[in-house]
C-alpha cells in the first residue's frame, strides 16, 4: 500500500497543502488543522514553519541548515525565541530576543509569528500522525545536487517544476482552491514539502541537528530533507 503524505507551506490567506500516494492532490484551507483534515489521513505532514522554539539562544536546525544552504543562506530567517514570538510588537520582540540571543528579529521572522504559534498550538494537541520541519530550498538542493536559482525567478520556478517532475511529482492544471489562493512558489513549496514527507515515511530523510534538539516545549526540533 503506498504512503499518504502531505507537505504545507504558508501563504498570505491560509495554508496551501500537497498530498502524495497514487497521485498529487492540492489542498487549500484557511487554517492548519482543517488543511491536514481535509487530507487526512496522512501518516507524515512536512511544513515549513518552525517546529520546536527555543527558550533561549539560536536553534541548531537554523544554524546547520544555514550553512549547508551556502549562498542561498539567506532564504532561511533565523527561529525567534518563544517569548520573542510572545511580544506584542516588533520592537518588544527584538528586545528580547537580542538579550536571549544576541540576535534581533527579522521583519519577515515576525510577520509570521501567528502562523507559528498556529503551528506550535496545533502541535500540542499531539495530532496522531508525524509532523516534522522542512525547508523547501533545502529539499529542493537536496534533489538537484546543489542550490537551485531563487525561486521568484523564471529560471527557478521552472528548476523546481522540473526537479519535482523528475520525482512523479508532476503539477498540471489550475490546482482548485489551492492554485486559487497560494502563488506559485507557495505551491511549489509545498510539493518539496511533500517530497520530503514521502522521503521521512521512508526512512530516506535525514534530519539537521541529528538528533533534533528538544527544548522546553518537547517538540522535537530539526529540519529535515
Amino acid at each position: 500500500m503506498t504512503e499518504r503524505v502531505l507537505g504545507v507551506d504558508a501563504c498570505a490567506a491560509g495554508w496551501v497543502g500537497m498530498a502524495l500516494d497514487e497521485a498529487v492532490t492540492p489542498y487549500f484551507a484557511p487554517r492548519i488543522h482543517e488543511l491536514v483534515d481535509a487530507a487526512a489521513p496522512v501518516t507524515v505532514v512536512a511544513i515549513d514553519i518552525p517546529i520546536g522554539l527555543a527558550d533561549n539562544g539560536l536553534r541548531q536546525a537554523d544554524l546547520l541548515a544555514r550553512q549547508e544552504l551556502g549562498r542561498r543562506r539567506s532564504t532561511l530567517f533565523m527561529t525567534p525565541v518563544r517569548r520573542a514570538l510572545e511580544a506584542g510588537t516588533h520592537a518588544q520582540a527584538t528586545e528580547i530576543n537580542r538579550r536571549l540571543t544576541g540576535k534581533g528579529v527579522s521583519i519577515q521572522a515576525f510577520a509570521l509569528k501567528p502562523k507559528i504559534l498556529e503551528v506550535d498550538r496545533w502541535v500540542r494537541r499531539n495530532p496522531p500522525y508525524r509532523v516534522v520541519e522542512v525547508h523547501p530550498e533545502l529539499s529542493f538542493a537536496r534533489m538537484s545536487g546543489a542550490p537551485v536559482p531563487p525561486k521568484t525567478t523564471w529560471a527557478g520556478a521552472e528548476t523546481r517544476r522540473r526537479l519535482l517532475a523528475g520525482e512523479g511529482i508532476h503539477l498540471t492544471g489550475d490546482l482548485g482552491p489551492a492554485g486559487a489562493n497560494a502563488r506559485v512558489d507557495d505551491v511549489l513549496d509545498a510539493a518539496a514539502a511533500a517530497w520530503t514527507a514521502r522521503r521521512v515515511a521512508r526512512d530516506q530523510a535525514r534530519c539537521l541537528p541529528a538528533p533534533p534538539e528538544t527544548f522546553t516545549d518537547r517538540h522535537p526540533c530539526a529540519i529535515w530533507t
